[in-house]
């Protein structure tokens, strides 16, 4: 019987800090729903819903403010929040005290994507800045450095970073976001990376969100594990481009890839179907568990497929994809699992033992839809 064999890359242990990012980053980020409209208001109040809602019980804990934070710079040369963002520091205590951590956004450019100051030639100054305000998550995006670097330099700039952040003795995950480029799945956690866009930037609808989780991330498996993971980018859950069996997919799917689950929308205001969804603590155990493998598809028929993830007590999270616009079958056969017997088998969205089966398992899926399954071993 052919058995799926799952190998994690060895990656130097001084590269990256073992107790950081050791399960996928869980947490929101403004820039999906908000874009520029983001201020200190609004990331209080959404630290406020992070809490109240039960995201952060379901392990959401990164408040991250992404682009059109920053300022000018002062005299000697230190980074100031716009008015937009009065203290900086302030607001980071106030998520501190929720419990929360906080991230911020940079780029190794001139000028972030949206034309704001970069940290270009200031990384050290920057990294000591963030520290001091009590920053706990550092997104750097590639942007205008195209300007300044060449695409061989990549490496050597996100290191740069990297070891300044490290240099301010203040644990900081390190999201690498130059959309895949130069394969940096192969070398991120070499240069201090906890994760790392593999794609370009999601959309909300079901066309971006399939290519981008079902096509793009095949061949990169082996490079996610504890300390450092791909990143197929953000959630777009309850932004309103996709229904809701949609959304079980996008959730189910990055769950299945060790992705890390970044929220995207207005918490403030979700509706009970959108908190179901991004609160599913059964499929959250999926992506978080800490064997920390990313699954990977073991079937394809037409616009079906079967995905399997290992976990680590020797279960295995299957998922049953089904992209077509119909009403489809999709069977899981055992041997293409590797396993044999019978087996209990547990439904994950239904929140249901489905009974202890033989062979295979065998569910209607509907049109862009999932059925996650636990198989006990």
């Amino acid at each position: 019987m052919r058995k799926i064999c799952f190998t994690t890359l060895a990656i130097a242990a001084p590269f990256f800090a073992a107790d950081l990012a050791s399960t996928p980053p869980m947490g929101w980020n403004s820039w999906n729903k908000f874009a520029d409209k983001v201020d200190d208001k609004t990331i209080r109040e959404i630290a406020d819903a992070i809490v109240s809602s039960g995201m952060k019980d379901a392990g959401y804990v990164y408040v991250n403010i992404d682009d059109t934070w920053e300022g000018e710079r002062d005299a000697q040369g230190n980074i100031q929040p716009n008015s937009k963002f009065p203290d900086m520091k302030a607001l980071a205590d106030y998520v501190h005290s929720k419990g929360l951590k906080i991230g911020i956004y940079s780029s190794p450019g001139p000028k972030t994507c949206a034309g704001f100051e970069g940290s270009y030639q200031h990384e050290a100054q920057d990294a000591k800045t963030w520290a001091a305000w009590g920053i706990d998550y550092v997104k750097y995006d590639w942007c205008s450095a195209s300007k300044v670097y060449q695409p061989s330099e990549m490496q050597a700039v996100y290191k740069r970073m990297s070891d300044a952040l490290k240099a301010t003795g203040r644990p900081m995950v390190f999201s690498l976001c130059q959309y895949g480029e130069q394969d940096v799945w192969t070398w991120g956690a070499s240069v201090g990376g906890n994760l790392w866009r593999t794609t370009g930037d999601i959309k909300d609808n079901w066309k971006s969100m399939s290519i981008i989780g079902f096509d793009k991330q095949t061949g990169h498996e082996q490079y996610a594990g504890p300390g450092h993971w791909n990143d197929p980018d953000m959630l777009e859950v309850g932004n309103g481009g996709m229904s809701r069996t949609e959304y079980t997919v996008h959730l189910s799917l990055w769950a299945m890839l060790a992705a890390p689950l970044l929220a995207g929308n207005d918490v403030r205001s979700m509706t009970d179907e959108t908190r179901d969804i991004l609160t599913n603590k059964e499929v959250i155990a999926i992506d978080q568990d800490p064997l920390g493998q990313q699954g990977r598809r073991v079937s394809k028929d037409g616009a079906t497929e079967v995905w399997v993830k290992p976990l680590a007590n020797g279960d295995l999270a299957v998922a049953l994809f089904n992209r077509s616009d119909q009403m489809a079958d999709v069977t899981a056969y055992w041997p293409i699992l590797g396993i044999d017997g019978k087996h209990k088998v547990r439904d994950l969205w239904r929140h249901v033992n489905a009974g202890t089966v033989r062979d295979g398992y065998s569910a209607d899926v509907p049109q862009h839809g999932v059925v996650i399954l636990r198989i006990a071993r």
